[in-house]
Formats: C-alpha cells, sequence, structure tokens
C-alpha cells in the first residue's frame, strides 16, 4: 500500500496553487490605477521596473508616507510612477527606432513631462520626414508616424499636433509660405497617425506656427528648427473635457438666468399715440 493513492496531493497543490494565482489576480485588478500601473511595468521589464525602494508593489517613501493624511504622499508616489512609467515608454520607443537616445543630432527627440511626452520629429536633410518643401513623407517619414500611431494608441494618449520651419525657406510658390507649409505638415501628421491606429477622439489640436516658435538652443536658421512637435498628454485634456458631451442619463446644470425685468403692460399701437391693450375677460363689460 506504501506508495499508492499520494496523486490526490499532487492534484490538490495543483489546485490550491491556481487558486492562489486567482486570488492575486483578483486583488490585482481591485487595486488603485497607480498599482496597476506598476505591476504592468513590473512585469514588462522586471529588472527596471518602479519598485526600487519596496519590496512591495508601490515605492516606499517614510517621509511621504507620514503626510498621507494631508494626501501629499499619494501624489508624490504617483508622480514617481508615472515619470518612470513615462521614462520606459520612451525607451522603449527609441529601442524600437533601433536610435540612439544620447546622439547629439538624433532625428528623434523625446521629452518627458509633468503630464506625458513631448516628442519631436526633425526633418534634418540627412534623415528627413519630409520631402524637401512638400508635406509628403518620406519612407522614413510613414514608417517614424506608424510606429507613433502605435505607441499612442496603445497608452491611449491624446495629442496635441504643432508644425514649425526656419526661416529663409525656398518655396516653389509665392503665394505658398511657411504657414502654409507648417500647417500642412503638421495635418498630415494628424492624418497619418488616424490612418494607421490613432482615433479621432485622441487628437486635440493641430496647428501651424512658421518660424514663429523657434527652438532657444538652436539658430533660428538650423535644420533642428523644421520639425513637428507632438505633445502626448495622459488622460484627457482640460481642454477637451470642456467640449465632452453629458453621459447619457446623466442631467446636464442649466446656466443661471438673470433675474426677469418686470414685464410693461401690453400695448397696442395706433398710428403714433399708444394706448393700453384690453385685459381679456373685461372687454365689452360695462
Amino acid at each position: 500500500m506504501a506508495g499508492k493513492g499520494g496523486a490526490w496531493k499532487v492534484a490538490y497543490a495543483d489546485f490550491v496553487t491556481a487558486m492562489m494565482a486567482l486570488f492575486m489576480v483578483l486583488w490585482i485588478c481591485s487595486q488603485d490605477k497607480e498599482v496597476l500601473i506598476a505591476t504592468s511595468e513590473y512585469f514588462q521589464n522586471p529588472f527596471n521596473s518602479p519598485m526600487k525602494a519596496s519590496s512591495g508593489v508601490m515605492p516606499f517613501d517614510s517621509k511621504a508616507s507620514k503626510s498621507n493624511a494631508s494626501g501629499e504622499g499619494k501624489d508624490d508616489s504617483s508622480n514617481a510612477v508615472n515619470l518612470q512609467f513615462l521614462n520606459s515608454i520612451a525607451k522603449d520607443f527609441f529601442r524600437m527606432m533601433q536610435l540612439d537616445e544620447d546622439l547629439a543630432d538624433k532625428p528623434i527627440d523625446i521629452q518627458v513631462t509633468s503630464d506625458g511626452l513631448r516628442v519631436n520629429l526633425f526633418d534634418r536633410a540627412r534623415q528627413p520626414i519630409f520631402q524637401k518643401n512638400t508635406a509628403e513623407f518620406t519612407e522614413w517619414g510613414r514608417f517614424v508616424m506608424q510606429s507613433l500611431a502605435w505607441m499612442i494608441d496603445r497608452n491611449r494618449f491624446h495629442v496635441v499636433i504643432e508644425g514649425h520651419t526656419r526661416p529663409g525657406l525656398d518655396l516653389p510658390k509665392p503665394e505658398y509660405t511657411p504657414w502654409e507649409l507648417s500647417a500642412d505638415r503638421a495635418n498630415a501628421s494628424r492624418r497619418a497617425l488616424t490612418h494607421y491606429a490613432v482615433d479621432d477622439e485622441q487628437i486635440d489640436r493641430v496647428t501651424g506656427y512658421a518660424a514663429t516658435r523657434p527652438l532657444p538652443d538652436q539658430p533660428k536658421d538650423s535644420e533642428a528648427q523644421q520639425r513637428v512637435t507632438l505633445s502626448l498628454t495622459v488622460g484627457r485634456t482640460k481642454e477637451k473635457d470642456t467640449e465632452k458631451p453629458a453621459k447619457p442619463g446623466t442631467a446636464t446644470p442649466k446656466p443661471a438666468t438673470p433675474a426677469a425685468a418686470p414685464r410693461a403692460p401690453a400695448t397696442t399701437t395706433i398710428g403714433s399715440a399708444r394706448t393700453p391693450a384690453p385685459t381679456p375677460g373685461l372687454a365689452g363689460s360695462h
């Protein structure tokens, strides 16, 4: 009898392991958005995760934990996770494009901001995004826009697109100025993003600035001024929220109306003289 009848122990151990895994999944799914982001980032890149200061899910800060009562600690932890998450997105994009992010004259520059990413696509002669003095993409430009569309759609960013040029361009037609060129390139970028993956609702604004907003650390006639800038924000922008219609089934607050002025007695005009209008119910009674 020895050695027989032990198979149920193995089956029971597998069952307990599966139940524990299910419990962990349900627990993680019920947590805040910051915990979900941190957990997702850990499994995507466990050797460079945002959990360096703690053995738990969220980074631990002893100073921040003392201020949790006032809500400051939670904000600090959320910002730390968001910034590291955005940094990981930027690094993954450079890796996917096979670009060196430390290169001086790199064709793409990504900056992490407090609310998202700021992506500059430089139209340099060595590796142009657009065909010369047009809004037509090169092969490299199409590849960049396709990759950006995938990243924007995956992370549900909202997008503001700006077109910029440098002064002194030799454009083919006198009536086609840098204003038209910068606006056309920004709009071409919008069309490319929505063609590949991005929803129209994720585009917040498309603007052409010509040469009026140069990069401060570059000469005004530098090739770096020829660029398309995409500001990617996490979630919906304030400008977009104000235009968002109310959800079905929710009451829309009505704007306050000024107090009505006292109604003047109704009058009828005969020629140039005005006489009071007859009061209903009293006409013909003497």
